[in-house]
Parts: structure tokens; sequence; C-alpha cells
């Protein structure tokens, strides 16, 4: 496979993932019948892929390999949902395309993408047996599956225990199924300054996990059938015990506007400058603190869900095919040797290199597929010699197997983003949480009815 690299997009210090991208495809001779058994070969066009860290670029040299006879252009611009409509448009198609995993049902719905059974079939992979199943949920519409999966990195509850430690509470006490407990935690860590927090008992991120509080707590988002369900009085819960945790420390606005002053993925982050005796995290957030080991001291418990047991929400990026892709062959094999255990195989041992390099801690990589973790923790996550690291490395690896989707739907991206408007609004007080709900319900269903109608 030869390579050509088209541009070169920014690294966001956030990101863990290969690529982000998008693309689109349509109109005459579009086929969702492509024969994906062929031998690639020729040009394939690949949209969007930014962020080609040591695991990315591991990848792509493993599938390289793989595809002697495959020139890949590479178009380093990220995924645009307005850029994708307007390419499908011009016919500017390209093969392949990565995106967030809440795209996908929604241009499955309109036919712009192909599903991808037959893709699985002639590369002998079986969707539910390599990737979690939850994973392959996401990305599930009408009993076919349009998108090829890849990372899954589950959040958890990051204690700062040197806060913990002075204060007198211990780690039993972050269940977030138990809310006089937690509450009981926050009062005794919260501290402020003229009403002004200076730090927050926990930090729950109200927006940012608005969908782990709500499912966790025992709600729904959509229908079988993908249909947005935000006004489920089941959501209710979450969304209380959401502002129940904010109340106590400040009212939601100052708990907000003192996150966004956190220096998050630098020298003085919120565990360095003890800013937070606890926060929801995903799992790539611990390798933005492997820096400051000597400055931190954390563990991690799982967050809780309304019964009291460990739980999990399934997220991260997909690969899909648009209509009209002129090398569906080639797309296919490509994405398949991304994901395969061999190429999750070539990215493990890149990361464990770079860590040797840096001298940082190797937290691991959860990237979709149980036996590609266990695999790359089995060979290169040892343990570091700092206790609290191990523990959370450790904790991260337990939860991942109690993940959820949030729920496939052609109107996924809408629901997470009125979902979060609702959570606002009740949390600041503007609107009842019966009242943010069943305003974003009506947002959400006309973004459904209008993906699709026809």
């Amino acid at each position: 496979m030869r390579r050509r690299i088209l541009g070169i997009a920014a690294l966001t210090a956030s990101a863990v993932v290969l690529v982000g991208c998008g693309g689109g495809g349509g109109g005459e001779g579009s086929d969702s019948a492509a024969d994906f058994s062929t031998e690639p070969t020729g040009t394939m066009k690949a949209w969007g892929f930014e962020n080609a860290d040591d695991v990315g670029q591991s990848r792509v040299d493993f599938a390289e390999e793989q595809l002697s006879d495959v020139e890949v252009e590479l178009d380093a611009t990220a995924f645009d949902a307005q850029k994708f409509t307007t390419r499908i448009a011009s016919g500017d198609v390209p093969d392949v395309v990565q995106m967030d995993r809440r795209y996908v049902t929604t241009y499955a719905a309109q036919d712009l993408i192909m599903p991808l059974d037959d893709c699985f079939e002639a590369h002998d992979v079986s969707a539910r047996d390599h990737w979690y199943p939850f994973v392959v949920d996401d990305v599930t519409y009408e009993d076919a599956v349009w998108a090829v999966p890849q990372f899954y990195q589950p959040p958890a509850v990051l204690l700062n225990t040197r806060v913990l430690d002075a204060a007198g509470v211990t780690a039993e006490e972050f269940d977030t199924s138990d809310m006089d407990a937690l509450l009981g935690a926050i009062g005794k860590l919260y501290q402020e300054s003229g009403g002004v927090p200076t730090r927050l008992g926990f930090d729950p991120v109200a927006t940012g996990q608005g969908g782990l509080w709500v499912l966790g707590m025992g709600g729904q988002l959509t229908d079988a059938d993908g249909a947005p369900t935000l006004d489920d009085p089941s959501n209710l819960a979450g969304i209380e015990a959401l502002k129940q945790i904010t109340d106590a420390q400040g009212g939601f606005a100052s708990v907000k506007s003192f996150t966004d002053s956190f220096d998050t993925f630098g020298d003085n982050n919120q565990y360095v400058a003890d800013q937070v005796g606890a926060q929801v995290n995903a799992q790539w957030y611990p390798n933005v603190l492997s820096p400051y080991v000597d400055q931190v001291q954390i563990e991690a418990v799982p967050f809780r869900n309304a019964d009291g047991e460990p739980f999990s929400v399934a997220s991260g990026t997909a690969f899909v095919i648009p209509m009209g892709a002129e090398n569906p062959a080639a797309a296919c094999a490509w994405m398949i040797n991304l994901t395969s255990d061999d190429g999750w195989t070539a990215a493990g041992e890149a990361r464990a290199q770079t860590r040797a390099e840096d001298g940082g801690i190797n937290t691991g990589l959860f990237t979709g597929s149980p036996s590609a973790d266990q695999m790359i923790r089995e060979k290169w996550v040892v343990e570091t010699g700092n206790p609290g690291f191990d523990q959370v490395i450790s904790a991260y690896y337990d939860v991942v197997d109690y993940g959820q989707s949030f729920g496939s739907s052609p109107a996924g991206q809408e629901i997470q983003n009125e979902l979060n408007n609702a959570i606002t609004a009740a949390l600041l007080g503007d609107k009842t949480a019966e009242e943010a709900l069943q305003d974003a319900q009506q947002a959400a269903m006309r973004a459904y009815e209008n993906t699709t109608a026809g």
C-alpha cells in the first residue's frame, strides 16, 4: 500500500483516537450491495484522518503491509457534518470515513452509507464476537451493522485521595447509587471563598457525562426503533441527582464556571491543584495525569447505577463507507485490518515503546474489542510502582465489561445535544426537569422525523 498524505491536522490534547473524519456518497451509481470479496487494488480515498498518534500510525503502517496493491490517500481534515452533506451533493465521495458513532445511524437512515454485514462476512469477522456487543449496538440499525467501530473508553469516578484523606472521606462514600452518602462526602470536601468554589467535592461533569447519569439512574434515551424518548419519566432521576450534586456546591452556574477554569491538560490540572475531590472521567484521562505521577494521588471507583451495580456507557468512533464510494473493497479490507487483533497488537507494541521512551505510564488501550484489550493488557500493561495508578488502571479494566449503548438512533447527535440543553436548563432552574425534557423531546423528535421521512 502506498500512502499519500494530503493534509495535516492539529493534534488536540484530548484526542485518543486514530482520526476524526467525515464524508459522503450517494447519487446515481450508488450501490449498497458492493462486492467486498474482491482482492483490493487501486486507490482508496480516506477523508479527515487527523490525530494519528503512535496508536494510529502503527495501525496505518500495519494495514500498509497487508494491502500492498492499494494506494491510500489520507486527507487530514476533521469530520464536519455540514461538509459531509456538501460532499454528498457535489459527488466528491471518499471511500472510507471516520466519525463519532452517534452519527452513524443518522446516515444509515438516509441511505448515505453502506451496510457492512457483507464486508464482515467477506473477511470472516463476526461483529458481536470481535467487538463488545454494546459497541456494535451503537452502529446497528434495522438489523444491519453500518460501521466498523473502534475504541471504547469507559467512564469511572477518579478520586483525589490526597484530598479525601485530609477530609476523612473514604472511597466507598463515592457510591453514585447512594445519594445520602455521596452528598455527605461532598459536604466534607467542598470549599468556597466568597461564595465562589475553590474545591469541588465531586465534579459529575453534568453535560459532558449527562447520558451516563440518565441511563445509569434507570432512564432511556430511545425506544426500540431509535425514536427519542427524552420525556420518559424514568429520565428524571438522573437529572435530579445532578441537581442535588451541583446545588450542594453553589449551584450549576458556579460549578460550571469553576470547572471551565481548570487547566485540565496542563501542569496545574485539577488533581495537581487539588481543585476536586473526585470527578467522572473516561479511561483516557489517567494518561493525561501520568506525567504528574509524583504530584497527584489518585484511585478510581466505578460509577454505580440505581441498583448499586457498576455501570458504563459506550462511546467512540467508527469507520463507514459512503454510498457511491469507488473502491469499497479496499475500504472494507483497510477498516478490518485497522481494527483487527493484529492491528491492535502493533498499536499496543507502539504504545509500550513510546511509554518506555518518555518514561510515562502505560495505562493500556481500550479498543472496543475484548480480545484486543485482554491481549494488550497481558503483554504490555505492567506494574507501575505507584499503587494509586495501578489501582486506577485495574479499575478501568474492571468496569469495561459493564457497558451499555446510548441507543442507536437516526437522531443520535440531536438527542445528545437536546439532552445537554435540558440538563443545563434544569440545573440552572430555568425550567423544571419535566419541562426541560419535554422541550428536548419535541426538538429531538423533529430531527428524528426529518431524518426518517420517506
